[in-house]
């Protein structure tokens, strides 16, 4: 299995061993989840156990459809990852702020897509641990800065990079491992588009080319064939639009984390806070990030679980979100076995997901405007038109990738409007005012 040239190596023992491994790291995120558990707020805990906030975040987390797919279905470690995640936002929910960075630091070097919500980590730890106090109307009081805490803080990172960057940086291996970590030779989109914002500026500039060649306003002899749609990772230029370099990607997502960064420094909430920051920087980098997958969408999702048992606002944005992302994770379940199993769990959680939440906020308004229940409602005629009516007409073989094309672009719709909402959300939030702390 570990000769290089071995290629299209299979066996049963691996297959096991795959398998149960994921299984068996699994365990680290169910204590991670039992640890977030503990941090929500139960003032709305009915008598009911599967009406306590807890019980709901428990199933939110455990039962995660995306992660069970990506997982166990399509195969991959993300469970053990999340759980680093989620156990490092506990810790520093329970004021454990050492062991909080040395967990993310640990999730960072194991995988460098984490890299994304570490300015929200960042700002909270140096706000709340390198700062201890507070003036009365909220903000910093720049006296209250500990040299030791940073001291601290930062040995603890050194410690963790010099363990795992050492030996590369010894043996000279180091630029190598930064060319494998950022392959920007790969493309402006993977050969699914994720459901971002350069998936609906791809689908745009195809339209205009469409209607550039009906109307002659562009040669069809200098425009390339399947450019952005023929299944392949590697670089293209765009055809209308300006094509668009890693540079600018970078820009557009500092630029989007900023605003959140900001408030989370400047309107500090506590751990509430530092979870919008941490969704917001997940979807800001999801949306506008470099050669993004369609399963980078679970680093959202996953921290607004905890948010969607405590607000009525924060769980329809939930819903809306959860329901779009997860949904676009079905091509990654392509062959004809899969598609009543990936139905039949996403249904089931889907339903578990608004039962749930509306019960738990059964005394609020509804958790989705009319609007936002057509837009979803509309997924299914889209699954339909993609697995069923689709595949018996001439365009599959002469269009083959119009399927994704159309669930990319939707749920990038989708994805983009509970963007936009949680911004709002929390720019328009009112500025705490909290009394000088001890």
């Amino acid at each position: 299995m570990l000769v290089i040239q071995n290629l299209n190596y299979s066996s049963h023992a691996t297959i096991f061993f795959q398998r149960f491994s994921v299984i068996f790291t699994d365990i680290l995120f169910i204590y991670a989840v039992r640890e977030c558990c503990r941090c929500v707020n139960g003032k709305r805990a009915g008598k009911d156990i599967m009406e306590k906030p807890t019980f709901i975040l428990a199933a939110l987390l455990l039962w995660n459809f995306g992660l069970l797919i990506v997982d166990h279905i399509h195969f991959q470690y993300n469970g053990f990852l999340f759980g680093l995640m989620l156990l490092s936002i506990a810790r520093l929910c329970q004021k454990r702020y050492l062991e909080g960075a040395l967990l993310f630091a640990v999730l960072l070097h194991f995988k460098h897509i984490y890299v994304y919500v570490a300015p929200a980590y960042g700002i909270y730890l140096l706000r709340s641990y390198c700062f201890t106090a507070n003036n009365a109307d909220g903000s910093v009081k720049w006296r209250s800065f500990s040299f030791l805490h940073v001291t601290l803080m930062g040995l603890t990172v050194c410690l963790v990079s010099a363990l795992s960057l050492g030996p590369f940086v010894v043996l000279g291996q180091l630029p190598q491992v930064i060319s494998r970590l950022f392959p920007f030779k790969r493309g402006l989109c993977h050969a699914y588009w994720a459901p971002n914002f350069w998936a609906l500026y791809n689908a745009v500039d195809k339209a205009l080319t469409v209607v550039g060649l009906k109307y002659n306003f562009l040669d069809p002899t200098k425009i390339p064939k399947a450019s952005m749609t023929g299944g392949l990772v590697q670089e293209f230029q765009h055809t209308v639009l300006p094509s668009v370099t890693p540079l600018a990607t970078l820009i557009c997502t500092l630029v989007s984390i900023l605003p959140s960064v900001f408030c989370l420094w400047f309107k500090p909430q506590g751990p509430r806070g530092f979870l919008q920051c941490v969704v917001l920087c997940a979807l800001s980098s999801f949306m506008f990030g470099w050669h993004v997958h369609e399963k980078a969408i679970l680093l959202a999702i996953l921290p607004l679980s905890l948010l969607s048992v405590q607000r009525a606002k924060d769980a329809g944005i939930y819903l809306i979100l959860t329901t779009t992302g997860h949904f676009s994770l079905f091509p990654l379940l392509f062959t004809l076995p899969e598609l009543p199993i990936k139905i039949l769990l996403m249904l089931l959680f889907t339903i578990y997901s608004f039962s749930s939440l509306k019960s738990l906020f059964r005394r609020e308004r509804p958790l989705l405007n009319w609007l936002e229940t057509i837009y979803l409602v509309q997924l299914v005629p889209l699954e339909i038109f993609c697995e069923i009516i689709f595949p018996l007409t001439p365009w599959k073989l002469t269009l083959p990738f119009v399927p994704l094309l159309l669930t990319s672009v939707y749920c990038a719709l989708g994805i983009t409007y509970a963007w936009l909402k949680l911004y709002v959300s929390v720019l328009t939030e009112p500025i705490p005012v909290r009394q000088k702390a001890e």
